[in-house]
């Protein structure tokens, strides 16, 4: 059964100044996503304090340009946040600091249905966690670039990463694979350090996700998914004392 049918509806505001913007989501996720409530809108960071003031939302779809003050101005008005927020815009460029401004996803325009329906599962997913618990771990999500801009997806998510020559193929557990132009080493420098392990030269796992070890055939992992990895001699030490350092501090 769909958890979005399991659980009560999330509650929702819309903030664009742009007229058709707001009521352009608002039918989209009143049409596609029943799953969500849109409670009010607003078309000024002004109006929006009020609203998450007055009706306390458990969703914020938010848009980045908008005159006066912005997206960002608004989210620092909440330092403390219990809500998750949605970026909405048609500025791609703003995507880092949205991650680090600690949005839950980021969905450019003009809006795409099925983008849209998942970033509404992953919502459903995340509403279960207090917000502020989730704005506060921006440092573990993570952009992957695809042909219509870009996802933000939570490490936690992610149960390996495979080389493709200057490419990497990130595989989720949602059983996605996404390619991505990015090394490895370029994933490894902006990974939680000792969460990940470069078992192989094309292989970066997931130690909270690894389901067995064996030695048998010079070593290897299996992950929960099924995937069985080779872990290469010269990694072998490293692999088995992260995952040790890892498995005791959780």
């Amino acid at each position: 059964m769909n958890r979005e049918k399991e659980r009560k509806q999330l509650t929702a505001i819309i903030v664009d100044d742009e007229l058709h913007g707001r009521e352009n989501l608002r039918v989209l996720l009143e049409n596609y996503c029943p799953g969500v409530r849109v409670m009010g809108l607003a078309s000024s960071v002004t109006e929006a304090i009020n609203l998450v003031e007055d009706l306390y939302p458990e969703v914020v779809f938010l848009d980045i340009n908008m005159p006066v003050l912005d997206g960002f101005d608004f989210l620092e008005s909440f330092p403390k946040r219990d809500f998750l927020t949605v970026f909405v815009t048609a500025h791609q460029e703003f995507g880092i600091n949205a991650v680090k401004a600690g949005a839950v996803d980021y969905i450019l325009k003009p809006v795409d249905i099925r983008e849209l329906k998942q970033t509404v599962r992953k919502l459903f997913e995340l509403s279960e966690t207090p917000a502020e618990q989730v704005a506060a771990t921006g440092g573990e999500r993570i952009m992957l670039p695809e042909t219509h801009g870009f996802k933000v997806t939570s490490v936690d998510d992610i149960v390996r990463f495979e080389a493709e020559g200057s490419y990497s193929i990130v595989f989720t557990k949602d059983g996605r694979k996404t390619v991505v132009s990015r090394t490895l080493s370029d994933f490894e420098e902006s990974l939680p350090p000792g969460m990940f392990c470069r078992v192989h030269r094309s292989s970066l796992i997931n130690l909270d996700l690894v389901k067995e070890y064996s030695v048998i055939d010079g070593g290897s992992v299996t992950m929960i998914d099924g995937t069985r990895i080779d872990v290469s001699r010269r990694k072998t030490n490293d692999f088995l004392a992260m995952i040790r350092k890892r498995l005791r501090s959780v």
